[in-house]
């Protein structure tokens, strides 16, 4: 029979309280869904390697690491650099789409400005 570590059950606990705290967040509609399930996908994966010694050693072998916490930083390390990317698209795309609201806002300003003058000189 294996026991567990008090890292792997601190692991294995934390990744429970981050699912449940995601959760909650779309619950109050303070995160979409479409952050959430990369959220809960890494809770767990961090649960199931924090309480799987068999396989997080295995996953360590199988990719040469020396060791295996080293691995579990780097699965956190490509986890951050799939979330920076993911958020640099979606903050491309947004300023895309600001740059043409504020372009068709202008065009609206104008022509109310020029409905404004052609009834102000009706007017007199």
């Amino acid at each position: 029979m294996m026991f567990l570590s008090r890292t792997q059950v601190i692991a294995a606990l934390g990744a429970v309280l981050l699912a449940l705290y995601v959760l909650d967040l779309v619950r109050r509609r303070k995160l979409s869904e479409e952050y959430s399930l990369l959220w809960l996908v890494t809770a767990v994966t961090i649960a199931v390697l924090g309480v799987s010694t068999p396989l997080l050693v295995w996953i360590t072998r199988e990719l040469g690491i020396l060791g295996e916490a080293s691995t579990v930083f780097a699965a956190g390390l490509g986890f951050a650099i799939v979330m920076l990317l993911y958020l640099s698209i979606k903050l491309s795309r947004l300023g895309v789409e600001n740059h043409a609201l504020v372009r068709e806002l202008a065009l609206l300003r104008h022509e109310l400005d020029l409905l404004r003058d052609r009834t102000e000189r009706g007017a007199s």
